[in-house]
Parts: C-alpha cells; sequence; structure tokens
C-alpha cells in the first residue's frame, strides 16, 4: 500500500492509474522509432483527436478523456465528478440506456474518474466503430440529469464507497495518508468523495459539472487498433464535429506550503492478518515542480525497489530476510504533485521497526554514494523488457496517451519517451533521488493487525 494517486471506474474498482501508464511506458524500448506510430489532429471545435493505428485484430477501444477530474470540485462538493461518470451511462432523448445499447452491438465498456481526469471506453470489433462514436457524441452533448435517473444512482454511489472504502483498511489507510501528504492541495480529498458529501448532491450539481465541463474542446478523443486516420477523421468530424466549444473555466489549482515535519499515520483493523509500511514523499511530476528531476526519478524508482534485482528487494528479502517484499515507486504522470513511494511488508514475527531502520539505511547509503554506472544501465534495461506484451495492448497505449494528454504532455513528449529514458545518467538519478528523499515533510503510513486484549 503506497497511498498514490488513484482513480475510481464505474464498478467501484480502485485503481493506480498512474502505475499502468508508468507501467507501460517502463515496458518500452529506447529505440528512436515513435512507440505507437500515433497521429493526431484537432477538430474546428477544439476536440484532440489520437489515432493508434493496431491491425492485429478487427477490434478498436474508443476513449474519450475529459480534462477535468475530482481535484477540480468545488469546496464541500466532494465526489460529483465521480458521480456525474456513473450519470453518463444512463441515457439521452434519442437513446434512453447508453448500457443496453453498447450491450446490443457487443461492445464491452467502463469509465474511471481521477483527480485530474474522466475517461471513458469502448472495445468494438471494428466494423462497429461508426455506432460507438455516434453514441459517445450523443451522451456528450444530450445527457438526461433528473432527479429520476440522478437519485437512484446516488445511492449507488453511498454504496460504492462503503463497500470498497469504509470496509477496506487499505483504502481507509490510503485517505487517511493522502490527506496527510496533501494539507493544502486537493490532491488530499478522495476521489469517490466524503460520504456526508456524497449525501448532499443533488441533480443540480450534476447538472452544473456536465455544462460545464463536458465539453469537446475539454477533451481528448482516442481511437486504437484496427483503423486509419483516413478512415476515422470523417467519422469524428461528422459525430463529434458538429457540436459546440463552449467556455471552460480555467483550471486553478492551490499549492501545498512547505512542510518540514514528517508525520505518521497508523491504522489498526479487524480482516488485517500481517502488518504493512509504506513511506511517500511529494514529488514532480512531468509537468509540474522540478521537471528536469521526472524521468530520472523514473530509473532512481527501478534501481531502489522496482523488481528483485532492485537494491531493496536483495538487502531486505535475500540478504537480511526480514521482508517478504520491498520496493519503491514514483507517481509522476499527474497534472501538479508526483509521489515518491517506499514499502516493505517484515517477515512474520519480525518488528516494523527493524525492517524500517533497514529501509532507512539502505536509503542513506544510496543519498552518499548514488547508484553505480551499471546499475543505471541494468535498470534501463530492465525497463524495456516487457515490450512486445505492451505494444500488444491497445487499450494499453490509449490509456498512455490519454492521461499524459489530459495532463499537460504533447503526443511527441509520449512518443519519445524511450530516447529520454535512454538519456538518463547516474548523476541525474542521485540529484533527482536527493532532491524527494532528502525532504523532511514525508508521511509514513503503518497498516496493522487489531490488538488482541
Amino acid at each position: 500500500m503506497g497511498g498514490y494517486l488513484m482513480q475510481v471506474t464505474r464498478h467501484g474498482v480502485l485503481t493506480a492509474v498512474a502505475a499502468l501508464a508508468t507501467t507501460f511506458m517502463m515496458a518500452t524500448p529506447p529505440a528512436r522509432a515513435a512507440m505507437f506510430n500515433a497521429e493526431t489532429f484537432t477538430l474546428d471545435n477544439g476536440l484532440q483527436v489520437v489515432v493508434i493505428p493496431n491491425h492485429r485484430a478487427p477490434v478498436v477501444t474508443q476513449m474519450v478523456w475529459y480534462k477535468i477530474g475530482s481535484a477540480d470540485e468545488l469546496r464541500g462538493k466532494t465526489g460529483i465528478a465521480h458521480l456525474l461518470e456513473h450519470m453518463m451511462f444512463k441515457g439521452t432523448p434519442s437513446e434512453p440506456d447508453f448500457s443496453k445499447a453498447i450491450g446490443r452491438i457487443g461492445a464491452r465498456d467502463n469509465a474511471f474518474t481521477s483527480h485530474d481526469y474522466t475517461g471513458y471506453f469502448q472495445n468494438v470489433a471494428s466494423d462497429r466503430l461508426e455506432t460507438v462514436m455516434r453514441l459517445e457524441a450523443d451522451r456528450m452533448t444530450n445527457l438526461i440529469l433528473t432527479d429520476k435517473e440522478f437519485i437512484p444512482e446516488r445511492l449507488v454511489v453511498l454504496e460504492e464507497r462503503r463497500s470498497s472504502v469504509d470496509s477496506n483498511p487499505r483504502a481507509q489507510l490510503r485517505e487517511a495518508v493522502n490527506a496527510a501528504l496533501y494539507l493544502n492541495h486537493p490532491y488530499g480529498k478522495p476521489i469517490i468523495g466524503y460520504e456526508h458529501e456524497i449525501k448532499a448532491l443533488t441533480s443540480q450539481d450534476a447538472v452544473d459539472w456536465y455544462r460545464r465541463y463536458y465539453a469537446p474542446n475539454n477533451a481528448v478523443l482516442i481511437v486504437a487498433g484496427d483503423v486509419t486516420m483516413a478512415k476515422l477523421k470523417p467519422l469524428a468530424e461528422k459525430y463529434y464535429g458538429v457540436i459546440p466549444a463552449r467556455p471552460v473555466p480555467e483550471r486553478v489549482r492551490v499549492k501545498e506550503p512547505p512542510i518540514t515535519a514528517a508525520r505518521r499515520v497508523e491504522l489498526r483493523a479487524d480482516g488485517v492478518r500481517e502488518p504493512s509500511w509504506s513511506r511517500l514523499f511529494l514529488a514532480p511530476s512531468y509537468v509540474s515542480g522540478a521537471t528536469e528531476h521526472a524521468y530520472p526519478l523514473e530509473v532512481a524508482a527501478e534501481i531502489l525497489g522496482g523488481s528483485v534485482k532492485s537494491r531493496l528487494h536483495k538487502e531486505l528479502v535475500v540478504k537480511q530476510k526480514i521482508a517478504t517484499s520491498a520496493g519503491s515507486r514514483y507517481d509522476s504522470d499527474n497534472l501538479d504533485y508526483g509521489s515518491f513511494g517506499l514499502f516493505f511488508a517484515p517477515v512474520s514475527g519480525v518488528e516494523l521497526s527493524k525492517v524500517e531502520a533497514a529501509m532507512e539505511a539502505v536509503i542513506a547509503g544510496f543519498l552518499t554514494e548514488g547508484p553505480t554506472v551499471e546499475e543505471v544501465e541494468e535498470a534501463k534495461a530492465r525497463m524495456v523488457s516487457g515490450v512486445v506484451y505492451a505494444l500488444d495492448s491497445m487499450q494499453a497505449g490509449a490509456r498512455v496517451f490519454g492521461s499524459g494528454l489530459t495532463t499537460g504532455r504533447s503526443v511527441a513528449e509520449i512518443e519519445t519517451w524511450p530516447e529520454r529514458i535512454a538519456a538518463v545518467t547516474r548523476d541525474q538519478v542521485l540529484a533527482g533521488l536527493r532532491a524527494v528523499l532528502g525532504q523532511k515533510g514525508h508521511v509514513t503510513a503503518l497498516l496493522l493487525p487489531k490488538a488482541t486484549s
């Protein structure tokens, strides 16, 4: 458990969105050719369109990403971004039930909400692409939002919160960690919302959110799979191009104050059988803060704790045999702050304090000596090992582009990720880690079994 920025899907599954994008990118070879050979254009109404050709099978993934998420919610309105995501599956005057319409053509669909964006997707046979484009464009502008649809769905979301957060110790701890890490920034609020604020949301709140942010000039359309630019462009113009652009408020995010004190969050709960430990630091992202450290921190996370070859695993799991797992992780793909995390699970019977001290010793040694040149090169090599499988996944590529384009990156930046990683040096890795792990303001989280009387 690391407390990283999360996303919430329509079915209540919590996943680390940055993990998918980062894992995919970390499985990409340092070649000069573009990773995906993506093509892009922008419609007259401001909708950016990205085509990712992949002709291995006669299927496509359509994704529409809106540049709006839970961190943009007004104070006291937590959960409206996610609740509106649910409402998008209701219907329009021309298509009363979106999910049933999707099911009739054999497609699969879902959606997700994060702090920075909200996304919707369908997986369908390529000869049905026009149908899903028509349906998605229709709900971009014609969604029905009345109490009849809204009030039952609000109850669904409240039950989702109870089942996925309130009865899940790891999710509860994650909420507490984020609240402690972000004292002022809205990343500290839960994406799903606080229960009392969800209960107070109204259908008018949903209408306001929808009308304010669900506009083509605030969205990115990505189609990946058995499709070409020649086929897609006229369809995009036909269905999406006719939707008028609308003024969209500027995204204004507050900054964190200087934090000089370390904080600890502890949760004891029934159902926790073995303890776990994690520590989270604020870090730059690709587009915010000291961005020169972003790519070196990716390599640093691999060296420190990205695999069984990493320093933390070899020292704590293999050599000292005091942890069953140990690692590190860097979350870089956010509009504002990123985060760098360390974590371990102790061997049964070993005190957390002992493993924590050993973890800190490994980190201190690393910050003093830095990685070897061999470690840096080997880490880069490990980061390319999964490329074949990654490139076979249409949805993985679409997610990488979606999360990147909605948080301030460009198609060119995403395509040239391998070259940027290949250029990282030993000194840059050390400088990035010293800048982040040298901070006094971090949050340590302990998940513990409930004490026995």
